[in-house]
């Protein structure tokens, strides 16, 4: 038997390394909004409970229909290893005008029953009018959102992490600039307008990357926006798998909603801690993110190729690097275990409250690496029906029933990441034994 081909971290890395930057540009916005907003002069503690709570909704919204995203690299992935790019030349221009519909779609009904959706969250009184009022601004930007994560999809399928890159450093370099102008103001020049700034940044550097990503997508790739009918034969497997991995995607956001709504019945001060905390959770998961999207990436086009021995050689070394980087984060947050939390918050009962649940964020960046790298290598395999039933079964499984016994118990934020914790153990151990059994025998 022929020896496993060895892939090189070099190789590796050259995909990974744009995508880890990318994928980071998107919670660094979040947590750019969550650090300033936090620390305006008026109503600081509302004022990140709302953004934290809208935030969340966002970002739920976005990860649901962000799914056509690995849809997309998995097939041009596939079509690319098999030396067949040219018969999907206009797939890619088809799933990004249905993805722009829908989600100006969504927007319009969000937007109208935006005060029913966060009464829902558990908001009253000033956080839900700011939250509100935060979400109707910043939701004006999810069209383009969408339209960036498709072009996102492209490049990736074919290979191409560093355009991703470019676009990404672009938008967060531009948010964080705009943040501070339009949240604090300028004298004599611009307004504070707080919480409202925030979102109004977010949006600006929404639109600036989506004309950057159409500029790049006509010029750096085979495909054009230019859409022809009838359909091309594989919209049918595109949706499914996109279908699948919605479905998935919204049971996950089932946990985060669940999360934010008991964190916010707890109180204010709970709402803000639980935001600093996910904010942190999920700046680590777009990092270790990076590493996923190599497998997604890589995983597609060795499918195309049927080299099975390099999917499981891909597997090992992902699990590798990725575990290493999330100890190493760990370390580093241990190290500056009190500094990260004043970073977003003065305020000495928000500070405590982080403080006793954020060491389980911490612990849970190992188990959480394995998750993520077998989740882009399985969406690069399409195997979109084992993500959906692992995300369902990890959800109302153990999720669910860890967070009602620990609040029953009234442990408060340790019920919610103690569930998470939960969660992500189920996450990677399901996928890790289906890859095992899968691929380790595999000729």
């Amino acid at each position: 038997m022929n020896p496993i081909p060895k892939i090189s971290f070099r190789q590796i890395n050259k995909l990974a390394i744009p995508a880890i930057i990318s994928g980071i540009a998107e919670p660094l916005l979040s947590i750019t909004d969550t650090a300033i907003v936090g620390n305006i002069k008026i109503n600081p503690t509302e004022a990140l409970a709302a953004v934290g709570i809208a935030g969340s909704f966002i970002s739920a919204i976005v990860w649901i229909l962000a799914q056509t995203r690995s849809a997309i690299s998995a097939i041009i992935a596939q079509y690319l290893g098999a030396g067949k790019l040219k018969e999907i030349k206009h797939l890619p221009a088809q799933i990004i005008g249905i993805n722009v519909l829908l989600s100006l779609s969504i927007y319009l009904v969000t937007v109208f029953f935006a005060e029913n959706i966060f009464v829902l969250y558990n908001a009253d009184g000033m956080i839900l009018e700011k939250s509100v009022s935060y979400y109707k601004i910043r939701a004006l930007g999810l069209p383009l959102t969408l339209f960036v994560f498709s072009v996102f999809g492209v490049f990736r399928g074919l290979q191409n992490t560093f355009w991703p890159m470019v676009i990404s450093i672009t938008g967060a370099s531009l948010n964080i600039l705009l943040d501070f102008m339009l949240v604090f103001g300028i004298e004599d020049l611009i307004p504070a307008l707080g919480v409202e700034g925030a979102a109004w940044a977010s949006v600006i550097a929404q639109l600036v990357m989506a004309l950057f990503s159409l500029v790049l997508l006509l010029r750096k790739t085979p495909f054009s926006l230019k859409i022809h009918l009838p359909f091309h034969p594989e919209i049918k497997r595109l949706l499914s798998l996109s279908l699948n991995l919605i479905i998935r995607a919204i049971s996950l956001n089932i946990a985060l909603y669940l999360a934010n709504a008991y964190a916010t019945k707890y109180g204010a001060h709970h709402i803000a801690a639980q935001t600093i905390a996910f904010q942190i959770w999920l700046f680590f998961a777009f990092f270790i993110d990076g590493y996923s999207s190599v497998g997604n990436i890589m995983s597609g086009k060795f499918l195309g190729e049927k080299n099975y021995h390099k999917i499981w050689k891909l597997s090992r070394q992902l699990n590798t690097y990725t575990v290493f980087i999330a100890l190493l984060l760990g370390a580093v947050c241990f190290a500056f275990y009190s500094e990260i939390g004043q970073m977003f918050s003065k305020d000495e009962k928000v500070l405590s409250l982080f403080k006793g649940i954020f060491w389980i964020v911490i612990l849970m960046q190992p188990i959480n690496a394995v998750a993520f790298v077998f989740d882009g290598i399985f969406k690069g395999l399409a195997e979109a029906v084992l993500l959906r039933n692992t995300l369902l079964a990890a959800t109302f499984l153990g999720f669910i029933p860890v967070l009602l016994l620990g609040d029953y118990f009234d442990l408060g934020l340790y019920a919610i990441w103690i569930a998470f914790f939960v969660w992500m153990m189920l996450r990677a151990g399901i996928l890790l034994v289906v890859f095992q059994r899968k691929f380790s025998l595999k000729p």
